[in-house]
């Protein structure tokens, strides 16, 4: 995929640190110890076992060289492709122990990320041609959103904020405590600084008008009929961006981005996604 950039090793890295040293937990791979010789060597292979789209390849394999320096990997695919069952996606070789005690870590990792991948690959291609981008949510996996949210983008989709510092996201209950849209939208502006933006979620139509009063910077439509959406959107007119979220699944996005909207939040692309099934087969 043109321009799809994974994060920085320092970024990653210490995640899959982090999993390594959950498996082996205090005693090492007392299998791999007992079972494979010292000085064996091994070449395998990592295969999609079901037709999918890859991200996360090197975040992944990076386990392998984590666990021992020596062993080399050859990419044989790379993120954002679209693979057939039985594709060969890479090629390790190098000590066979820490090849097979990283397998698991490995394939967790890589098969997760192709999931979602995959599944917003399956939404973003359900929506071409409406102008409407996909977008995740922070319903991701504590410790694992930079990966799920890479694997987002790997798929075609859009990221929503990375975390509550990335810009200012009034929800229902923020309204509610804040006593109304506007106000909280006003607090809000008072509180920030001019490169933060500011979102607010509305429920209504009444709502979406005190927001555009307000000034907001974007608008989130939630749970909205497709009426009602239709609705906001000529009454917008388009003085901001309209974001759609509550409900959507790739059975009835379609319908939602012909609404108009400009963009479209699912949490179902990270909280719901089904891992790709992936192996390590050793081929020598």
């Amino acid at each position: 995929m043109t321009g799809l950039r994974p994060p920085a090793p320092l970024l990653y890295l210490p995640i899959v640190e982090a999993a390594l040293r959950e498996d082996l937990g205090r005693a090492g791979d007392q299998t791999t110890e007992a079972v494979v010789p010292a000085g064996a060597t091994a070449t395998a292979a990592v295969v999609a076992r079901e037709a999918g789209t890859i991200a996360g390849l090197e975040i992944a394999c990076s386990a392998f060289g984590l666990l021992d320096e020596r062993i080399e990997v050859d990419y044989l695919a790379a993120d954002g492709d679209a693979v057939e069952a039985g594709a060969v996606l890479a090629e390790v070789r190098g000590p066979a122990g820490p090849i097979l005690s990283a397998e698991r870590v490995a394939l967790n990792l890589l098969g997760r990320m192709c999931g979602i991948a995959t599944l917003t690959a399956r939404v973003a291609a359900a929506v071409e041609g409406t102008g409407a981008d996909i977008a995740c949510t922070r319903k991701t996996t504590p410790g694992l959103r930079m990966l799920e949210k890479y694997a987002v983008r790997a798929g075609g989709g859009r990221n929503h904020r990375f975390g509550l510092d990335d810009a200012v996201l009034i929800k229902d209950n923020h309204v509610a405590v804040a006593g109304g849209v506007g106000a909280a939208v006003a607090a809000a502006r008072a509180a920030v600084g001019h490169l933060v933006k500011i979102e607010t979620e509305v429920d209504t139509l009444e709502q979406l008008g005190e927001a555009l009063e307000a000034g907001a910077d974007v608008v989130l439509l939630d749970n909205m009929s497709l009426d009602d959406l239709r609705t906001a959107v000529e009454t917008t007119g388009g003085r901001v961006p309209l974001e759609a979220s509550g409900g959507i699944t790739p059975e009835n996005v379609r319908e939602v981005a012909e609404t108009g909207v400009d963009v479209i939040s699912m949490g179902w692309l990270t909280h719901s996604a089904r891992t790709l099934d992936v192996a390590l087969d050793v081929v020598l």
